[in-house]
């Protein structure tokens, strides 16, 4: 299935009455050390979306680039963040219109761990003003628990690390310098309250990229995409608990 900006609007409307499921790619536009591209969160998403939809015939959302990324603060340069209520007012906009589209299934797949709180209270949202719409919120790092042991391989808090730099090298590698690279360690293991980017890491990455590779970024990437076709297939087939 193309993207939804793809599309005709006749066709935008026969794939919601087909009961596709609407798949909204969110990402982030932020510093990742000095090895990666800014928009490395963004363009996670976004393939994982396309590799999913393009296997279970859902519709894909134009990628939602930017995120809430204000824990990197202006320390560094290339961050573009948007507040916790501008994330949760666009969340809930586009979920209006996706809705008004036909759709009644919408599932949110993120790749950047701050943007959780404001997307799910924008789908706390739609839930009160949209009682037929059903939603989901999920990340590439929670989608299974091998994309979970693969995104942490090397951080608990991890951020540019090797799993981020491995998939970026298989997807894109020319946004990776891999020469530029650092590791730095992840000083919040053990610690019980939040810390901003600057706090904890003077490189800006949180783990060891210097260990990416190719294969490994591949076989994760490969995981996450398998996680998300399993999530799509039972979201298509289920129906209400009352009513189903």
């Amino acid at each position: 299935m193309p993207q939804w900006s793809e599309l005709t609007r006749d066709e935008v409307g026969e794939a919601a009455r087909a009961g596709a499921v609407a798949v909204l790619p969110v990402g982030a536009i932020e510093q990742h050390g000095s090895h990666l591209a800014t928009g490395t969160d963004a363009l996670l998403a976004e393939h994982t979306v396309a590799e999913a939809v393009a296997r279970t015939g859902d519709i894909a959302l134009p990628v939602f680039n930017y995120g809430c990324s204000l824990g990197h603060t202006e320390h560094w340069p290339g961050t573009l963040s948007l507040s916790v209520s501008a994330l949760t007012t666009l969340m809930t906009e586009i979920g209006r219109w996706v809705y008004a589209s036909g759709f009644r299934k919408l599932v949110v797949v993120n790749s950047h761990a701050t943007n959780g709180p404001p997307c799910q209270s924008g789908l706390l949202t739609l839930r009160y003003e949209l009682p037929a719409m059903r939603t989901r919120f999920v990340s590439l790092y929670d989608i299974t628990a091998q994309a979970n042991q693969g995104y942490l391989i090397d951080a608990e808090d991890p951020h540019a690390n090797a799993a981020e730099t491995s998939m970026l090298l298989h997807l894109n590698p020319a946004l990776v310098h891999s020469e530029r690279a650092v590791d730095e360690a992840d000083r919040t293991i053990g610690r019980v309250l939040t810390y901003g980017m600057p706090d904890v890491t003077t490189s800006g990455v949180v783990g060891r990229p210097t260990t990416a590779s190719v294969a490994s970024g591949k076989e994760l990437f490969e995981a996450i995409v398998d996680g998300v076709v399993e999530l799509l297939g039972r979201a298509r087939l289920e129906t209400d608990p009352l009513t189903g």
